[in-house]
């Protein structure tokens, strides 16, 4: 089995004021020849936006784009509609920009800051007809046990929703003491453990909130959770 360990404190840091970001990869202005991406995610920003701030009108193409609002509630956007749409914690968004679209992400809110997690995928497949979707969660579905948020269009998994790439992103929430036996989905894939809150241990690693580590090379592995723990993994191929 092999590990990459990124800290916390280790992650690009972007202020812009009314945006504070936390980039897991290289983004924007950040760049770190270590960090480009791991296998097919390109992109795992760790967002804080002020309220009734957000990002503009602007384009994106041929890439599989998640949105996991933690706290607050975003309000999306794009020229497949024209009515904004609240996304809330509990609710994960998908979009898939294929041929291109244009769309525009903000705080809902007038008093509250928005935090979320903004996941690029590289797709499988390209310049797909654009699409959106978004589902909610009921979070007594990942209490000490996997909850499916996405997985790939090509396979039948009614509950999640679908990106166009043989990819699992989901969550479980583990009680102090508990232990996950987590299995990969294929040899060719890693997973990138994202820890929400709280601290768990990796193949002696202990990582605490916001401390995320790459898994590869391995059929499954063993987590550990040393107090309540929130996880989002991230499986995707590594070729």
């Amino acid at each position: 089995m092999k590990t990459v360990i990124h800290r916390a404190n280790e992650r690009g840091f972007a202020n812009h004021g009314w945006l504070q970001a936390n980039h897991s990869f290289s983004f924007a202005n950040y760049f770190d020849k270590d960090k480009i991406q791991f296998g097919a995610l390109r992109v795992l920003n760790d967002d804080v936006i002020s309220p009734n701030m957000g990002f503009g009108t602007h384009p994106h193409d041929n890439m599989e784009i998640i949105t996991i609002p933690l706290k607050g509630v975003l309000k999306h956007r794009d020229n497949m509609g024209d009515a904004w749409i609240p996304v809330v914690p509990g609710e994960v968004q998908v979009m898939s920009a294929g041929t291109g679209v244009q769309h525009s992400e903000i705080n809902g809110s007038s008093n509250e800051h928005l935090s979320l997690f903004q996941i690029w995928i590289i797709p499988n497949k390209r310049n797909v007809t654009p699409r959106y979707d978004q589902k909610t969660f009921d979070a007594e579905g990942r209490k000490n046990k996997l909850q499916t948020l996405v997985s790939s269009i090509d396979e039948n998994h009614e509950e999640s929703l679908k990106i166009h790439q043989n990819a699992i992103i989901s969550r479980i929430d583990l009680d102090k003491g508990k232990t996950l036996n987590y299995h990969l989905k294929s040899k060719n894939h890693g997973v990138y453990v994202m820890n929400i809150f709280g601290n768990h241990t990796i193949n002696g690693n202990s990582l605490d909130t916001r401390d995320a580590i790459g898994v590869f090379d391995t059929d499954s592995f063993d987590i550990t959770a040393n107090e309540d723990t929130g996880l989002l993994f991230i499986e995707v191929p590594m070729a």
